[in-house]
Order: structure tokens, then sequence, then C-alpha cells
């Protein structure tokens, strides 16, 4: 059964970093053979894609808003990947999950992710 469990969040101040991570297991296919995504949730607003990377850790795409702020990145053998955010804003503030995509295309629509996990609460206030 393919599980996917999202760690780090919390509550920061603005200017702080933090790193999420998402462990997986029991992909049908392996770990590796999946490009991996991060999406986030803000209060009554809808999921929007954050960044995505492809099964070999080389590409990866982001959404302008994070770009140049937020770093995704996977370890294979620990069948985990990251989402390094730094210079964190308010407007930061989400629930952030990240999913598993099967066609390996980096992709930015929901609708291309299998699996998802629970999410985890990121919080950017003073």
């Amino acid at each position: 059964q393919a599980q996917l469990v999202e760690s780090g969040g919390g509550l920061v101040q603005p200017g702080d970093s933090l790193r999420l991570s998402c462990a997986a297991s029991g992909l049908a296919f392996g770990f590796s053979s999946y490009a991996m995504g991060w999406f986030r949730q803000a209060p009554g607003k809808e999921r929007e894609f954050v960044a995505a990377v492809s099964w070999t850790g080389v590409s990866t795409n982001y959404a302008d808003f994070v770009k140049g702020r937020f770093t995704i990145s996977r370890d294979n053998d620990k069948n985990t990947v990251y989402l390094q955010m730094n210079r964190l804003k308010r407007e930061d503030t989400a629930v952030y999950y990240c999913a598993a995509d099967p066609d390996q295309s980096i992709a930015t629509r929901q609708m291309d992710y299998d699996y998802w996990g629970q999410g985890t609460q990121v919080t950017v206030s003073s």
C-alpha cells in the first residue's frame, strides 16, 4: 500500500527557513520511478503547484512565486523528497502536500499525480 508522509512543517517568522520532507513507501514501481511534486493549499484557496522533481533529481520545475526561494530535491536511497524553503513570507502559509507522478513528467497539474500525502502545516507569522 502506497504511503507518502510529510514532515517538517511548523510555525516560523517571515524570513525564516524550513525544510519539508516526504517519505515514500509502497509505491508500485518503486520510489525512483516516480517524479515527485509539492503542492500547497492556503485557507480558503485552491490547492496549487509549488515544485516538482524528476525521478533522477536532475530536472526540476517551480511555480513562479517560489523561484529563487524554494528548492526541491530527492534522495532515492532514502525514498524521500525534500522542499527547502528560504525567505518565507506570510503568504506561504498553507498545508503542504507531496505527491507522486508515475509519468515522470515533472507535471504541474494535480491530475497527473496518483499518490498524495496527508499534508504538513506551514505557518509564517510574526
